[in-house]
Order: C-alpha cells, then sequence, then structure tokens
C-alpha cells in the first residue's frame, strides 16, 4: 500500500503547478484523498481533499478558488492544480488516504490513514 506523490518544484508568483498523487497496492474505492501542506514548525494543514465515489470536495479556506482538486480513477489518481500561487504557498505538500471518512473530519490530517512521502513547492522569483 502505498502514495506516490509527485509534480512539486520551483515557481514564480502568480505560476502553477499541478501535483500528481498516485495509489499503488490498493484501489481507491470508498477512500477519501487529500493534499495537505507543511512548513516547517506549524502544524499541517488542509489543502484539498475528495471523496472518490461520488466527488465531494473540501478546500482550506487559504486555497479556495485558486487550487482545484481532481481525480482520475483509471490511473488511480488525484491531481491537485494550483494557480495564482504565492510565496505564501511555499510547502511540503503531501497527500493521504482515509477509509469512509465522514464530511466533517475531511480537513483533519490525524483521521488519515495513509501519506505519501510529501513533496516540495517553492514558490519564489
Amino acid at each position: 500500500v502505498q502514495l506516490q506523490a509527485s509534480g512539486g518544484g520551483l515557481v514564480q508568483p502568480g505560476g502553477s503547478l499541478r501535483l500528481s498523487c498516485t495509489a499503488s497496492g490498493f484501489t481507491l474505492d470508498y477512500y477519501t484523498v487529500g493534499w495537505f501542506r507543511q512548513v516547517p514548525g506549524t502544524e499541517r494543514e488542509a489543502v484539498a481533499v475528495i471523496r472518490w465515489n461520488g466527488g465531494t470536495t473540501y478546500y482550506g479556506d487559504s486555497t479556495k478558488g485558486r487550487f482545484t482538486i481532481s481525480k482520475d480513477m483509471a490511473k488511480n489518481t488525484v491531481y491537485l492544480q494550483m494557480n495564482s500561487l504565492k510565496p505564501e504557498d511555499t510547502a511540503v505538500y503531501y497527500c493521504a488516504a482515509a477509509y469512509r471518512l465522514i464530511y466533517s473530519n475531511f480537513g483533519v490530517p490525524s483521521s488519515y490513514h495513509y501519506w505519501g512521502q510529501g513533496t516540495l513547492v517553492t514558490v519564489s522569483s
């Protein structure tokens, strides 16, 4: 059981990046997949979350309107499209999965059972 996050890198303010999270060793049926980010010395923050079956989404307040989460069921992959990036979006981004998660826990990191390794996003000129 593994989650592989990729797509991070250096981007200028106002630019875009797309992160990918691919699950291997299990199918994402009945899972909720979330993107979280963390800056050293701070708590892990929920960025965007999607329920695999049905597609219900949740967005953190700081990313609403700029980030979009989506899924490709054939590829067992969740994407995070990040637009209008700001320096304060700089962080390590993690994807995580939880089985049969209720909506009220979508943004709670401790509710997630599986975590990817993280990918660094740096927004700087």
